[in-house]
């Protein structure tokens, strides 16, 4: 059993041990950094920043992101089916619309309900 997992193993160990071995080479030959307040501050087009730079974001702006992801994701499905329309025939037509009307579905659902609503 050993002579069929053991090059697996190995490689296994290689795969972990090589990159922590690169990662404590590089801690040796990399300049050391020693932050100054100057250093840390955030830079701002050479004007003093005026507030914290990490902004808080509304959950609404995630719920877009996310719907934005969802949809444009879906959407790459349609360039195989594109590629293959003539092989696919009748089925793959029936296929994608019954495809997009699903998706159109939850867009309508979405609008209904506010979930595009920006503010």
């Amino acid at each position: 059993m050993l002579n069929q997992y053991g090059p697996i193993v190995i490689f296994a160990v290689i795969a972990a041990a090589f990159p922590v071995a690169l990662l404590w080479l590089a801690k040796f030959v990399r300049p050391s950094f020693k932050p100054t307040p100057e250093k840390v501050m955030p830079y701002e087009c050479g004007i003093t920043p005026e507030s914290d730079a990490r902004g808080r974001y509304t959950v609404r702006f995630y719920v877009i992101a996310i719907l934005f992801v969802i949809f444009d994701v879906e959407t790459v499905y349609l360039y195989p089916w594109a590629v293959q329309y003539q092989a696919l025939g009748l089925f793959g037509l029936v296929e994608m619309l019954v495809f997009l009307g699903i998706l159109i579905i939850g867009y309508i659902w979405l609008w209904k309900r506010g979930a595009l609503e920006w503010i």
